[in-house]
């Protein structure tokens, strides 16, 4: 089975392919973090509205997959945030002393119809 991940930092866009669940969790959190660890921003002030580096998406890696549309965003202020859902993304809240990687590891590995 194949998994895809797609990485949008901005207008660039690197499609990625993994042949197992877990080879594709870990080049996703392997993006994620060099760019959680080096991408910062600074607010942007459009018309009357203020962005603030928590409120822009600096990088979204998204994983495809048999049965499973989940990813990480790496927000503008290097915090991270685990989502699940194709259309309408829903934003995992990770349990005590879990990471963000970690909740989304452990969401996509039991909705995961790869054997």
């Amino acid at each position: 089975m194949s998994w895809k991940l797609t990485l949008r930092a901005g207008p660039k866009v690197e499609r990625v392919k993994a042949d197992s669940l877990d080879e594709a969790l870990d080049a996703l959190e392997l993006h994620a973090r060099a760019t959680a660890n080096t991408e910062r921003r600074a607010a942007v002030d459009v018309h009357l509205r203020r962005y603030e580096p928590a409120d822009q998406v600096a990088l979204r890696v998204e994983l495809r997959g048999p049965g499973v549309a989940a990813g990480i965003d790496v927000r503008g202020d290097g915090s991270v945030a685990a989502w699940t859902g194709r259309v309408r993304r829903r934003e995992l809240k990770p349990a005590d002393g879990e990471s963000p990687y970690e909740a989304l590891r452990n969401s996509v590995q039991s909705t995961s119809v790869e054997p």
